[in-house]
């Protein structure tokens, strides 16, 4: 990690939250963000980027912001955000090997597509609660904090930021938020963030749902960062780095997949 680069812009110290995410849970209920029917540009990052190809460790660079052209063009060089540690800097992050989960004939386990129909699923109507659920503090290594939040909320509202909500509860009572997942797409790119559950199986099916939709709507590369052995189970496989950026440059450069 000593040979990550801190990049190239004058910058003060990083936001620290006061705040703990709500771990309450979350109703369908409420005002939904009404999304731009096409992502809207943000204004370019004032940041240089450094390149992962030239990283020898995943840990490329240190530093910059978390604005919408910020975030964007980290994705789309192979780069995504995370604090080194609790309340650290900001880290920029390219796995070597990389995690991904080929869709092309993707099929979830016999009991997961049971599970399926114990749920409601719905795409981009609760973005924040999915959000905090993914930041709930209970969870080990946790690194959501709000200003992470905030800039995705940001990103969200402007099209890029996408989440796929779970909601389940006792029968006849209103649906509660019981799992869901969120991440950013660009093109045929979709890079998943962080995934979450309150019930059996339901961020399982989160993820389900996201393929089948990526696969109808233009997705093309399903990006999960590293490959555990959690997501290995459900079909993420490593490939090196360098593959990783070829097939990001082509997913970037199709049309802007849809979830709807």
């Amino acid at each position: 990690m000593s040979a990550a680069v801190t990049l190239a812009a004058a910058h003060g110290p990083a936001c620290r939250s006061s705040s703990r995410p709500d771990r309450r849970p979350i109703g369908r209920s409420g005002t939904l963000t009404a999304l731009p029917e096409r992502p809207i540009p943000p204004e370019p990052t004032r940041w240089s980027l450094p390149d992962p190809r030239d990283a020898p460790d995943e840990l490329v660079g240190l530093g910059a912001d978390l604005e919408p052209g910020t975030l964007l063009a980290a994705y789309e060089h192979g780069l995504f955000p995370m604090r080194v540690e609790e309340s650290g800097p900001l880290g920029w992050w390219s796995p070597d090997p990389r995690g991904v989960i080929p869709m092309p004939g993707w099929r979830g386990a016999r009991s997961l597509r049971r599970s399926t129909r114990r749920y409601d699923v719905t795409v981009d109507t609760a973005f924040v609660p999915v959000m905090r659920g993914c930041a709930d503090p209970s969870r080990p290594n946790g690194w959501i904090d709000e200003e992470f939040i905030v800039a995705y909320s940001r990103l969200h509202a402007l099209g890029w930021a996408h989440s796929v909500e779970v909601w389940g509860g006792p029968e006849g009572d209103a649906p509660l938020l019981v799992g869901g997942l969120y991440g950013v797409a660009i093109g045929g790119l979709f890079a998943a963030e962080s995934k979450f559950h309150r019930a059996r199986d339901a961020s399982k099916v989160a993820l389900a749902a996201l393929i089948e939709r990526l696969r109808v709507g233009g997705g093309v590369l399903l990006d999960v960062q590293w490959c555990t052995p959690h997501l290995a189970t459900l079909g993420a496989v490593e490939v090196p780095r360098e593959d990783y950026l070829a097939m990001l440059a082509d997913a970037v450069r199709q049309a802007q997949l849809r979830l709807d």
